[in-house]
């Protein structure tokens, strides 16, 4: 936890961009980052387990990225899936800017990050991934993922990164317990200290 207050609005200190090179889909990538987001310095490890080990996202429709920090997660969908419109939230503004700037700086024109009021409520998500913000606390958690995961597409697919330690066990179980009967929850995977959830639409 680089900063601890990341899931602020608006984090206190400048926000000064400086150079970030990183792997996304295979290659490397020139990106810029900042403090007062999670992980500025690189990939963290839930994130690279995720990317690891989540099969390719749809290749067209909308995809989605929960929590999207300088965009890792959102870039790589794009890269992935180009044909695709891939969202990213987050209420960091500077993960925002962040995100939309590496998308720039990639040519990604499919590619938008904002708070998670500004995207449209009828928006449905053909794949949705996310390393959730576990550490915002249950309540707030819990309504974060309550926001978004009913909003797959029939036929989509989330995978969430979760932490063992942090509660990946029994927050599989609350989702099993609180989606309605058009969602199924399973795990995926499990990659060191980590566990891919995937909660499943009903194609109809």
């Amino acid at each position: 936890m680089e900063s601890a207050h990341y899931f602020s609005a608006s984090p206190a200190g400048p926000f000064t961009r400086k150079p970030l090179t990183v792997e996304l889909a295979g290659e490397t990538r020139n990106l810029q980052t900042s403090s007062g987001i999670f992980s500025p310095d690189g990939i963290d490890k839930g994130t690279a387990v995720l990317l690891a080990e989540v099969p390719a996202p749809a290749p067209q429709g909308n995809l989605l990225d929960i929590g999207c920090g300088w965009g890792p997660i959102a870039l790589t969908m794009a890269l992935r899936a180009p044909h695709a419109r891939v969202y990213a939230v987050d209420v960091n503004e500077r993960c925002i800017a962040l995100t939309n700037g590496n998308a720039a700086l990639l040519g990604l024109e499919n590619v938008t990050a904002s708070t998670p009021e500004n995207v449209d409520p009828e928006l449905r998500f053909d794949t949705i991934w996310s390393n959730p913000p576990i550490r915002i606390g249950k309540d707030e958690l819990h309504s974060l993922l309550l926001l978004w995961l009913p909003r797959l597409a029939p036929g989509g697919s989330a995978y969430l990164v979760v932490q063992k330690n942090l509660g990946s066990d029994s927050l599989q179980r609350w989702l099993a317990e609180v989606l309605d009967d058009s969602l199924t929850v399973s795990r995926e995977s499990t990659s060191k200290s980590f566990r891919i959830l995937r909660v499943r639409k009903a194609s109809r």
